[in-house]
């Protein structure tokens, strides 16, 4: 198994991408910390299904946008298990507000979850990798909207956008310590956050038209790239993002 003894924090683990990126961890030999604010049943269901399957996982209660719910992470992730070798900021929102109509906490609330979160798990998480002498994995799930504009979601694509310079300043920095850092942005992904577009079979056909693939990726296909970047077979890749969405950003209709 390629992340056989390793062990894994994933911020807001508990539904979508996250939740498969714990399972795709959990599968390929690694003790899961399964983050989640608001939905402690779905966090549970998934450590059980992972107990199931013969893995270890915990799940841990905390607001990524406060700085010490992030090391309550680390800590009982380390009394769990030991140690941690791979922290997955994951956890996200977005408030689909233009720059004429966001508010100051509209704005507030998705940097602290977005931008700030990542920022300082990474710290921590660095901080951890150091004082137990190892090299360490940070994998940060960003958007196609970290580089690609989305007009009326401005706040999500400003804090993307950061989260591409902290992968690649973070990454330069902790690369002399063995640690590396790495991005990865998912175009249009199959989870509960994108239901409205999929049920609508009007909106769906056009999403599908723009995606030179055909259709939006499944979750498990975000999960299984996190999964090799975890592992020594991506030991040298760092301060770099790696994009999955089906050539959506590249695709032209032509003239």
């Amino acid at each position: 198994m390629l992340l056989k003894d390793k062990v894994a924090i994933v911020t807001g683990g508990s539904s979508g991408i996250g939740e498969s990126i714990v399972l795709a961890l959990a599968e390929a030999g690694a003790a899961v910390c399964i983050d989640y604010r608001t939905h402690p049943d779905s966090a549970e269901a998934t450590r059980q299904q992972i107990i199931k399957n013969g893995g270890q996982a915990i799940t841990v209660q905390a607001d990524v946008s406060r700085i010490e719910d992030l090391q309550k992470l680390v800590d009982e992730t380390v009394a769990a298990f030991g140690r941690l070798d791979v922290m997955v900021n994951n956890a996200g929102m977005e408030t689909r507000s233009s720059i004429l109509d966001t508010t100051e906490a509209q704005y507030d609330r998705v940097m602290a979850v977005d931008l700030k979160s990542a920022f300082f798990s990474t710290q921590l998480a660095a901080k951890q990798m150091l004082k137990q002498g190892s090299e360490g994995r940070i994998i940060n799930i960003s958007s196609i909207h970290e580089d690609w504009p989305m007009p009326g979601n401005t706040p999500y694509c400003l804090a993307k956008g950061g989260m591409r310079m902290l992968t690649r300043t973070a990454g330069v920095e902790l690369a002399p310590h063995d640690i590396t850092v790495v991005g990865v942005a998912p175009g249009a992904v199959a989870t509960p956050i994108n239901m409205e577009t999929m049920q609508d079979s009007d909106t769906l056909k056009q999403l599908n038209a723009a995606i030179p693939l055909g259709r939006m990726a499944k979750p498990e296909e975000i999960a299984h790239l996190v999964v090799w970047l975890a592992s020594e077979q991506a030991s040298y890749v760092t301060a770099a993002t790696f994009t999955v969405d089906g050539g959506m950003m590249q695709f032209s209709p032509g003239l």
